[in-house]
């Protein structure tokens, strides 16, 4: 039966619960422990599916084809566990099925209300898979004292109440904020939100406190005395150069510890963290440098692109160099009629996905520049589908070459369809349909297919295979229809679908590195398993950077 660990946060949103939440994961399995990492968030949408990058940051998709928080991406780079659909929830989804199970007659004519109905929904969310592993972290999203949040909380405490005595504990994060004109690291705010907790029912064991440096040991005292917690489990959080220094400065204050002892287990095994420390010296100690510039069109948010600039930190690591990542707004080679000046200091282009056609001009010139400067290219999703329209267009001579997206989006036709709104696939031993029409919600191909590579082909000897499986999100698809003519003019279909109906990857042969691939290979990579395609992108990178 698995330990449960709930970690809540206080005062402010964004400290990084997520990050303190992937770091224990790690340290616990460091010390030999399996682990697995939920999200519970309070919002009332079903997904963040249908939210907007601007909003909330990128959707971080499993395998089964879940669209999740980006916390999800954090908890899987840093532990190496694949999430599943069952590893994040939201209201939105919570009320849905209780709604569901109220129209089924499920509860026999019963008023349904939020206690027991809503939380115990919660509680059976929460025990999904618990004899699967030793411990099981759930996060609470938001802070705490939201009115959303509320039957999450009092669901953790019902929780903690039903198990066994020393099986839940409570992780709490919070600020404390240093105050420059006196001088002074307040631990106020942090007073007030234990006592919120504790007002619901919920003390914790652990609290975690971020701060800009290191907490006084008189400092240290007070939050104990006044959250009532040990000293020792009084963690401080301090600000990195790295997300990836996280498991060992949370080793270094001594979290894992503090969370073994919560739990009463001694003598805990001691942690082998030999892995951590080579992926740390990766980072701080780069043997070069290389630019990549991100052509995209939600770059007023990096969370946007999240898992991107995450694999490309992993690519550097695997070569020994830093990747300076600088994202550039698509739109801005829409103004301008020349994109060299601002593209000619790079020594790698990556257009990245994204939904609709504002900037995907400036996307078609990026991969122009990219083509004809023989400046190593990636094009993940629609920059993989902004790739072939440039194709068709400068290679072909289609002039009018575009996506069905654009003109469904204007509702005028303008463009020749070389990217079409797909309406059936294959999943295993089903076929799906859609129509566009649907709810957006959950009705695009999403999860992780199969795809083949083409013998001798540039990606098949960057994986080491013909035989890859990737995660998808998107709903219009590259028309196989233009792939003679695409590939006379020298865009190699080099990956496809089982089924060969489905263009996977396009590459172009005499070119050092340009591919386009419709899935998105960042959601995989991991600081000590880098994605092959940016292992070798950033290697390609590298050799740019020494023909300039």
């Amino acid at each position: 039966m698995a330990r449960f660990v709930f970690i809540t946060g206080g005062v402010v949103s964004s400290l990084g619960k997520g990050l303190a939440s992937a770091a224990l994961g790690a340290l616990l399995q460091a010390r030999g422990y399996s682990v697995r990492l939920r999200k519970l968030d309070p919002y009332l949408n079903v997904d963040p599916g249908t939210m907007s990058p601007f909003e909330h940051g990128e959707v971080f998709v499993t395998d089964d084809g879940a669209e999740t928080d980006l916390d999800l991406g954090h908890y899987e780079r840093f532990t190496g566990v694949a999430a599943r659909s069952t590893d994040s929830v939201s209201s939105g989804r919570i009320y849905s099925t209780v709604l569901e199970k109220e129209r089924r007659g499920d509860y026999l004519g019963k008023t349904i209300q939020v206690i027991p109905h809503v939380t115990n929904e919660i509680k059976d969310f929460i025990s999904i898979g618990e004899d699967e592993v030793d411990f099981m972290l759930c996060e609470i999203g938001g802070t705490v004292g939201d009115i959303e949040g509320l039957p999450f909380f009092e669901a953790i405490r019902q929780f903690a109440q039903e198990k066994p005595r020393g099986q839940c504990i409570f992780m709490h994060l919070t600020l404390l904020p240093f105050i420059a004109a006196s001088g002074e690291l307040k631990t106020k705010p942090t007073q007030h939100s234990v006592k919120e907790l504790r007002s619901i029912g919920l003390a914790p064991d652990v609290l975690v406190c971020r701060s800009e440096g290191p907490i006084p040991e008189k400092e240290r005292e007070k939050l104990a005395l006044f959250c009532n917690v040990r000293p020792d489990s009084v963690i401080a959080a301090q600000d990195l150069k790295s997300i990836y220094e996280a498991p060992l400065a949370y080793h270094r204050e001594g979290l894992d510890q503090a969370v073994l002892d919560a739990f009463g287990i001694a003598p805990a095994p001691r942690p082998n963290l030999t892995k951590w420390e080579d992926v740390a010296d990766r980072v701080y100690n780069p043997e070069g440098e290389v630019r990549v510039a991100i052509v995209g069109k939600y770059t007023q948010l990096e969370d946007a692109y999240k898992s991107i600039a995450e694999a490309l930190t992993h690519g550097g690591m695997a070569n020994r160099v830093r990747v300076r990542a600088e994202w550039i707004d698509a739109e801005i080679f829409e103004q301008d009629k020349d994109v060299a000046p601002l593209l000619e200091g790079f020594n790698a282009i990556i257009v990245p996905g994204g939904f609709g056609e504002r900037g995907t001009e400036g996307k078609i010139r990026a991969a122009t520049f990219a083509r004809e400067r023989k400046v190593p290219y990636l094009g993940i999703c629609l920059g993989m589908q902004m790739a072939v329209i440039e194709a068709a267009r400068n290679m072909v001579g289609l002039d009018n070459a575009g996506s069905e997206e654009f003109d469904d989006e204007a509702g005028v036709k303008r463009f020749e369809p070389v990217v079409y709104h797909l309406k059936e696939w294959v999943e295993g031993n089903r076929t799906i349909q859609r129509s566009r029409n649907d709810d957006k919600g959950g009705t695009m191909r999403l999860g992780a297919y199969n795809a083949v590579l083409k013998e001798g082909s540039q990606v098949a000897q960057i994986y080491g295979t013909t035989a890859i499986s990737e995660r998808h999100r998107h709903r219009y698809e590259v028309d196989i229809r233009y792939r003679d003519r695409l590939e006379k003019a020298g865009l190699t279909f080099s990956g496809m679908s089982p089924d060969g109906r489905l263009p996977e990857i396009v590459e172009i042969k005499d070119h050092p590195w340009y591919i386009g691939v419709q899935f998105h290979p960042e959601l995989k990579s991991k600081p000590f398993a880098p994605h092959p395609l940016f292992r070798d992108f950033v290697r390609a990178a590298l050799e740019q950077s020494r023909l300039v």
